[in-house]
């Protein structure tokens, strides 16, 4: 069955798959990148609730979403951002450095 839980366990497996084989620092970056929104889709899809509706308080409403792991979920969108951004800054010192994204090759 297709859901949001199994799709983030693949994207985490791929991401993990991309960084174990993968020699090329800015691949390494994107499968750092494809494990974190991997991580977020699965604390997303466990806070899913079926036939529930928005915390919006009206009356008559009995069975709400809690939205404590979206709220979560969006500040680790902000704080993979600028892990992205730090890691792309470091793999361009890197290239400076170096002259090449292989970690084979940088000696």
């Amino acid at each position: 069955m297709i859901n949001g839980l199994n799709i983030s366990i693949i994207l985490f497996l791929v991401g993990l798959y991309g960084i174990i084989t993968n020699k090329n620092v800015i691949k390494i970056v994107m499968s750092l990148s494809i494990i974190g929104n991997g991580v977020v889709l699965f604390f997303i899809s466990l806070g899913f609730v079926e036939d529930s509706v928005a915390p919006i308080i009206i009356p008559g409403v009995d069975n709400i979403v809690d939205p404590l792991p979206q709220a979560l979920m969006l500040t680790m969108i902000v704080i993979n951002l600028c892990l992205t951004a730090l890691a792309l800054t470091i793999v361009i010192w890197l290239y400076y450095e170096f002259g090449t994204l292989d970690i084979g090759e940088m000696k």
